[in-house]
């Protein structure tokens, strides 16, 4: 048995508990045990109430609170970082990679491309595997568009929504969602990036290396949803709808049992690269922003 530990309380927390613990036995030999909620920033923090009831939750199935990671580390095999602030996740994943545990991380990995960069830097020389990911990566339809299901992907549009939280880079968020929806179909290599604001909408333009484009639309105001449409050499079909967690889930246990995140570090940073430099272009009017270039920025530090 592969034992789990979480780190923070949240929507997340609670549900892949329950699909991980359902049964006695775990799900695929691994089985969450462990859980420490550190205090959290009062501008993103759960409402008391659901706190409570995310911790009721995975106390009846089977997991033991306890009051710190430290404490926690010496009886897991693995760490799952879910708490809803990517602030203060540097600090929180260190004690995990010292202890060798291989880390799930949680959107957002963490509130600048800086930090990135940094927790990457830091598993990378400690030699401990890491892996972040949206669920939408996980959405079946998107998976098979990858694999070829409308032909080579020309084109895409992805959109979701896009609130914006002060202290973490604009797309951070909850933009990742539509973000990662459309790296997922378009696949890694977007050289620069052009992003149009306004109040309800954000409209953010890539220019892959061979010329393709991928645009992600963020959404702040009506009816918001995620989804997209994938422009392929043999067909125009629609991404559709999430899914739900079972994807990633599957996803994180399989890399829990093999050591192989599914989602390489560089591509994940290219993600976070492509969302910091459309905050870039917002700033300076809309103007294209090389990605590389803010991406050598940041590895500067």
């Amino acid at each position: 048995m592969i034992r789990i530990g979480i780190i923070g309380l949240s929507v997340h927390s609670e549900d892949y508990t329950r699909i991980i613990n359902w049964q006695p036995e775990g799900k695929k030999g691994c089985r969450v045990t462990m859980l420490h909620h550190p205090p959290g920033n009062p501008d993103v923090e759960f409402r008391e109430e659901l706190l409570t009831r995310f911790s009721r939750t995975v106390q009846d199935h089977g997991v033991k609170i306890v009051g710190s990671t430290e404490e926690m580390l010496p009886h897991v095999d693995c760490v799952m970082l879910l708490t809803n602030d990517g602030r203060p996740h540097l600090r929180e994943i260190r004690p995990v990679l010292e202890a060798g545990k291989p880390v799930y991380v949680d959107k957002p990995m963490a509130e600048s491309l800086k930090n990135v960069v940094a927790i990457f830097a830091e598993a990378e020389k400690l030699r401990v595997p890491v892996f972040t990911s949206s669920p939408l990566r996980y959405m079946r339809s998107a998976q098979l568009l990858a694999e070829g299901a409308a032909g080579r992907v020309l084109s895409a549009h992805t959109y979701g929504p896009a609130p914006i939280q002060p202290a973490h880079a604009d797309l951070f968020w909850d933009g990742i969602h539509g973000v990662e929806l459309l790296f997922t179909v378009m696949g890694p290599g977007c050289k620069s990036v052009t992003r149009i604001f306004t109040q309800d909408t954000d409209v953010v333009t890539g220019v892959w290396q061979d010329g393709r484009t991928g645009v992600f639309r963020g959404q702040r105001a009506g009816r918001i949803g995620f989804g997209g449409t994938v422009f392929g050499s043999d067909d125009v079909k629609e991404i559709g709808k999430f899914d739900g967690y079972e994807g990633l889930v599957d996803s994180i246990l399989t890399f829990f049992q093999t050591g192989n995140p599914p989602v390489t570090p560089k591509q994940s940073i290219e993600i976070y690269a492509f969302m910091h430099a459309a905050d870039i272009s917002r700033a300076r009017g809309g103007i294209m922003v090389d990605i590389e270039t803010e991406l050598k920025n940041a590895l500067k530090g």
